[in-house]
């Protein structure tokens, strides 16, 4: 195939990197809380406070861009029918940058940089919508895997700017100085000005302009997406079932167009099936655990014996590096060679054999007493520690690659930008309820006693990673090679 048109190399990079955006708000946020500027800035460690009381300071502050996410997931499937994707990356952009600046200007005050970080998700929860759909549609079939997996590749980057700016700083710049925790945090507005660099060399996707008959319009954005005149013959064929799924989406439409998405989503059962199998692997992605040990990477890492600030963001930092190597090796090489099921499989099995072996490893150690420093127990921890990083290496591979594929290949195009939105929100719920009430809350209390403690913990995450293994085997249909018109019409 012919080497990819500048607008699908601007697509790559202006929606493909906006994926980082969530990554560099993960990895940053890990690593903040550690700092210590940050934790006297905002008194995290207040001697009148119990371990609960802490927990739940912390766990506002990390979890409120998830929060912030809820209402974006909405915010996106207005926008995007109103103004198009193009321009809905663009005000997201902004959104972004103004709770950036909110956030590192708060000075002390926890309310503003609450207040920040909430304006920041209303920004950076709409990129989940935004980058895969966008992606998805302007992508040749041959390339769609590729495009849409360098947007969850990307979300490492982002992990890996973040973990590292942290840890740079950490060894860099003066504990008493709260330039310690603001440099890093300025990566945000660095990154969403790229993006909006990247977002003028972008063209509106076709089908969005052919839902809003342009369709001249839209043989022009195809054109210059395939590198051919708008009249070509194959332009001309692609548009043409483009332009029939259209027609056949606005058979039933209404006098109230923005009702009509919700009416053909949840009053066909073939679309109520489809949202259903994408909500069921949004449930299975969330809880099987590494988005949890992301958050909290150096808690879990001092768990398994690593101890010292500067060691833990270290293993941290590498902890994202190893995550984004294996996203990428997944997008360039495997997502479209050997198939979305495929790839899912192989990496759910290494995350079920590394989760295993750590939850054994967490429920022996939790009962040696003295014992647990022995020379035996000192090389378990290393290869508990290497399982983590296995972790991530597994979901990157699978669910990480597969979960925004999936959701803009298997919903049509009448519902795919309200599917996805709903799904989004679904999958920002389930973020906020892991760092609010299950991880940020529960990772660190749940050394107490009344808590699930960290052997609890990842036997849970073993359980899911296995239901999850199961759904892969028997449910998921192969999506690659098919246009999104084929894709769509595979669960029914």
């Amino acid at each position: 195939m012919r080497l990819p048109a500048g607008h699908i190399i601007c697509a790559a990079i202006g929606f493909g990197l906006l994926g980082a955006a969530k990554g560099l708000d993960e990895g940053l946020i890990a690593i903040t809380v550690n700092l210590p500027s940050f934790v006297h800035e905002y008194d995290l460690h207040a001697s009148d406070l119990s371990a609960a009381a802490k927990a739940n300071r912390l766990s506002n502050i990390t979890s409120m861009v998830h929060l912030g996410s809820l209402p974006a997931a909405v915010l996106a499937f207005l926008f995007s029918d109103w103004i198009g994707p193009l321009w809905t990356m663009r005000q997201l952009c902004l959104l972004w940058i103004i709770g950036a600046v909110i956030v590192i200007t708060s000075a002390g005050e926890s309310g503003q940089l609450i207040a920040g970080r909430f304006i920041m998700g209303l920004g950076i929860g709409q990129a989940g919508i935004i980058g895969p759909i966008y992606l998805a549609e302007v992508a040749p079939t041959a390339w769609r895997g590729l495009l849409v997996g360098i947007y969850a590749s990307s979300e490492y980057i982002g992990i890996v700017i973040g973990y590292f700016a942290g840890y740079g700083a950490s060894l860099h710049l003066s504990n008493d100085s709260d330039r310690q925790w603001i440099i890093p945090q300025s990566c945000q507005i660095m990154l969403s000005g790229v993006l909006l660099l990247f977002s003028l060399g972008c063209v509106e996707s076709p089908r969005y302009l052919c839902k809003t008959h342009r369709t001249d319009q839209a043989a022009r954005a195809l054109g210059r997406l395939r590198r051919l005149p708008s009249d070509s013959p194959s332009i001309m064929d692609e548009l043409q079932v483009i332009q029939k799924q259209v027609a056949a989406d606005k058979t039933n439409e209404g006098r109230w167009p923005l009702l009509e998405p919700w009416k053909l989503l949840f009053g066909q059962a073939a679309n109520r099936s489809r949202l259903l199998f994408l909500i069921s692997a949004q449930l299975l992605s969330q809880w099987s655990g590494t988005n949890a040990i992301t958050t909290y990477a150096p808690k879990f890492f001092s768990l398994l014996g690593v101890t010292g600030t500067s060691e833990k963001l270290l293993k941290t930092a590498i902890f994202g590096a190893v995550k984004l190597a294996a996203a990428l090796i997944c997008a360039f090489f495997f997502i479209d060679q050997i198939g979305r099921k495929r790839s899912l499989m192989a990496g759910i099995t290494l995350q079920l054999l590394a989760l295993l072996y750590v939850a054994i490893y967490l429920t022996v150690t939790s009962s040696l007493g003295s014992d647990a420093h022995s020379e035996d127990v000192h090389r378990a921890a290393i290869a508990a520690i290497a399982s983590i990083y296995v972790t991530g290496i597994g979901y990157a591979f699978g669910w990480n690659s597969v979960q925004y594929l999936i959701n803009a290949e298997m919903l049509p195009s009448s519902v795919r930008t309200l599917g996805t939105s709903i799904l989004m929100c679904i999958h920002y719920a389930n973020r906020f309820a892991l760092t609010k009430v299950l991880i940020n809350q529960a990772v660190p209390t749940m050394m107490l006693a009344d808590a699930l403690q960290p052997k609890g913990t990842f036997w849970f995450f073993f359980v899911v990673a296995f239901l999850g293994f199961l759904w892969g085997m028997f449910l998921l249909p192969e999506t690659s090679r098919k246009n999104l018109e084929e894709t769509s019409e595979m669960i029914r």
